[in-house]
């Protein structure tokens, strides 16, 4: 129906693909040839045409390869959906920047998709777009940034602000909360966006409220955020991460983190001290004297109140496990005919 000339017929067999492909992935795999006559629809200046079209392909397009990878990037859709995502219409301006979301997932898209003129396009939905629009914007930009050339082009047109705008409004602990905390980490290695996050309203706290409530890869992000902002600059950024109260979360990072997040948690702590230790010094220093040093320093009886509280459970939960080690170490060297001075007694740093 969709190969058909006339233009009511295609309506009716594109929305009759969509139904047929909403949940079935056999319907899906009999129906992928549809993709380009569907494609077609798209150039048509019907609004009922482009609306059916768009959400047929994006039903067959799901885990669809040929669809993501084609040479002609998604059979030339791109030209039609990098118009739809300057419509005035929400509806199609939705539905394009979900598909231009399937598309930036295959690697030979990234630049081609770039260089298209979508980057700007996106940015400017992530502001102002619907809900699920600047969700899907904010990923797509996420896979375009992967690509190492387009992470210049994605920070000339001012992302900072929309992200941190969408990350204040969604859940810590979300899906969306990870990418904006990805791609806010990979920015934020150039000068321009550190500068732009710390003139953001409640640009460094949001980051460190991902640090404390975000799932286990937000926070990784997050941390790693903070540690290049710091890295960077210390004298310049020091104050203002001090400031919005992230030693409670890194404290716990160094803890329930990831690995990586706490390596990280571990040196943005010594960096935020009140003087700067070289990497061999901190690794014979104790987490728990580097906090003490930080914790003196924080301004406001919240944050500081807070901060002991986790540094005092984190020393009595250090002596605990190290008295247990010293326990277990006994029960082991001290069978009745070995003295317990023969027993190695040192008890590592934790």
């Amino acid at each position: 129906m969709v190969r058909s000339d006339g233009r009511e017929v295609k309506v009716e067999g594109a929305r009759e693909i969509r139904r047929l492909t909403k949940t079935s992935s056999r319907h899906r795999r009999q129906l992928s040839g549809a993709i380009e006559p569907l494609v077609s629809m798209l150039g048509f200046d019907d609004y009922n045409c482009n609306e059916s079209a768009l959400l047929a392909l994006l039903n067959l397009a799901v885990k669809d390869e040929r669809f993501e990878q084609d040479s002609d990037c998604g059979f030339g859709a791109l030209g039609p959906l990098i118009d739809f995502l300057q419509s005035n219409n929400s509806n199609l301006q939705e539905y394009a920047t979900a598909a231009i979301l399937t598309l930036s997932a295959s690697a030979t898209n990234k630049p081609t998709i770039t260089a298209a003129g979508a980057v700007p396009l996106l940015v400017n939905i992530l502001r102002d777009g619907s809900s699920q629009a600047k969700d899907d914007s904010v990923r797509a930009l996420y896979n375009l940034s992967t690509h190492s050339n387009n992470l210049q082009i994605i920070l000339s047109v001012q992302p900072i602000p929309p992200i941190i705008s969408l990350l204040k409004t969604r859940k810590k602990s979300s899906k969306i909360a990870e990418k904006c905390s990805a791609l806010l980490e990979s920015l934020l290695n150039f000068d321009e966006a550190r500068t732009t996050l710390t003139s953001v309203e409640g640009g460094v706290l949001t980051v460190v409220e991902v640090l404390e409530d975000g799932s286990l890869q937000s926070r990784e992000h997050a941390v790693g955020a903070l540690l290049t902002m710091c890295e960077s600059d210390r004298h310049r950024y020091r104050e203002a991460i001090l400031r919005e109260g992230a030693i409670p979360g890194l404290l716990e990072l160094t803890v329930q983190g990831t690995p990586k997040s706490q390596t990280k948690a571990r040196m943005l702590l010594q960096l935020l001290r009140e003087s700067h230790y070289t990497r061999s010094e901190f690794q014979v220093d104790t987490l728990e004297n580097i906090v003490s040093n930080i914790v003196s320093q924080i301004d406001g009886e919240e944050r500081c109140g807070k901060a002991k509280k986790m540094l005092a459970e984190m020393v009595q939960g250090s002596m605990e496990r190290s008295l247990r080690h010293l326990q277990q170490r006994a029960l082991v060297c001290t069978p009745t005919d070995l003295p317990l001075t023969n027993c190695t007694s040192e008890v590592p740093l934790k």
